[in-house]
């Protein structure tokens, strides 16, 4: 595969900036690339931020940084627990769209979102995405989930799948193809993750999982290189080209998408899928940069949300006329 210079990330911001932006719940942003992150998405068009955080702390960063920030909605809380809290409620409320973590631990952003009596959760699983631009490969490569579900069962897989394939549909892949990843590409009773893929397409060819080409189980190589596949006598139209790699635990996940961004030089964006808005989850390290590609990819999702919804409306009020 040839070296390319990164361009997928500035394809997804440029689709994102011609839409209207999207009203942002930005909890505690209290880092340099975290307020720098939400201003410079701000800037580009692709949120409307509402900032919540210690409004005297905030200012003194944003005068610190030479941002201003006097056109965005403060909302004055004194702990970052309390800003996520708010944030969620905007959230359910439809005052906000989406929902940007700051520099706020995740474990504290997350448990405002996953409460059960006033998150963010729907019937579908919530789950992480990595969106990676790798200089090496030749498309955008999605992997999930690396983020939250640590030991998923096989019914969690399912809406793990699911949500990254609606991902890819509305980032602009009608149909994508999604590696289910293991140590071996063969069905092996030992390896319960082979197992799980086997039964994970069968689930999709009866209609379980929809919209994306599954296959596997596969191991990397052969799910991201095609020689490699052709070697092991892998014939797919998945193999050594797929768009999503679903790794079979956390553990797996956070180490493939580490040594990407460390090794190989790739740059990542990171979104929640599965709650009632986008949530833009970055790690306090990450850049300003890929805090503004997380917002174009949360601009277009919601963007692919209103646009569906608007297509049920018209289609509910069609029905009323009948």
């Amino acid at each position: 595969m040839m070296s390319r210079h990164h361009h997928i990330f500035s394809k997804l911001v440029d689709r994102a900036e011609i839409l209207e932006p999207i009203t942002t719940a930005v909890v505690f942003p209290l880092s340099d690339v975290a307020l720098r992150g939400a201003c410079e998405s701000a800037e580009s068009g692709l949120i409307t931020p509402t900032l919540i955080a210690p409004k005297e702390e905030l200012a003194n960063l944003a005068h610190r940084l030479k941002l201003d920030i006097s056109s965005y909605k403060v909302i004055d809380v004194e702990t970052d627990v309390k800003a996520a809290a708010v944030g969620v409620s905007l959230c359910r409320s439809g005052e906000a769209e989406a929902l940007m973590k700051g520099s706020l631990h995740t474990d504290h952003f997350m448990h405002a979102v996953m409460d059960d009596e006033t998150g963010l959760r729907t019937a579908r699983r919530i789950s992480h995405v990595f969106i990676f631009d790798v200089p090496a490969y030749p498309r955008m490569l999605l992997i999930t989930d690396a983020a939250i579900n640590i030991y998923p069962k096989l019914e969690d897989k399912v809406d793990i799948i699911q949500n990254a394939v609606d991902l890819a549909q509305a980032l602009g892949i009608s149909e994508p193809k999604v590696a289910i990843l293991s140590a071996v590409e063969t069905v092996t009773p030992k390896i319960i993750s082979t197992i799980e893929a086997a039964a994970l397409c069968k689930m999709a060819d009866r209609g379980q999982i929809v919209g994306g080409l599954l296959e596997g189980p596969l191991a990397f190589d052969n799910a991201i290189n095609l020689k490699a596949a052709e070697i092991k006598h892998i014939h797919s139209p998945v193999a050594g080209q797929a768009d999503i790699l679903v790794v079979p635990d956390l553990e797996a996940g956070n180490m493939l998408a580490k040594q990407l961004e460390y090794l190989a030089d790739s740059e990542a964006a990171g979104i929640v899928l599965g709650a009632r808005v986008p949530i833009v989850l970055t790690s306090r390290a990450d850049s300003a940069k890929s805090r503004l590609a997380s917002s174009a990819v949360a601009a277009l999702l919601a963007h692919a949300r209103r646009k569906r919804q608007l297509a049920m409306s018209d289609l509910t009020d069609g029905g009323g006329h009948g």
